[in-house]
């Protein structure tokens, strides 16, 4: 079972890579981009049949590795 883990900067914490990508944007021509925030998608495989299971497993891999929980937020989402 295909299981997503979106991973993003929480409100406030400075996202350099996101203020270049805005930058790089805005020098070619793209006007209409207010803001730009970068953060990271990871895709897991897991072996299990139950979707509850396996989100609350992915969920739990990112509050120990996956992500920062002190400066970024995660959402999981199951793939059918």
């Amino acid at each position: 079972m295909k299981v997503v883990a979106n991973i993003y900067l929480k409100n406030g914490v400075l996202d350099p890579q996101g203020k270049a990508v805005h930058h790089g944007l805005d020098s070619l021509g793209f006007e209409g981009v207010n803001d730009v925030r970068v953060g990271k998608q990871i895709v897991l495989d897991i072996d299990t049949d139950d979707e509850a299971k396996a989100k609350a497993e992915v969920e739990e891999m990112c509050e120990k590795l996956l992500a920062n929980v002190v400066i970024e937020n995660y959402e999981v989402e199951v793939k059918k």
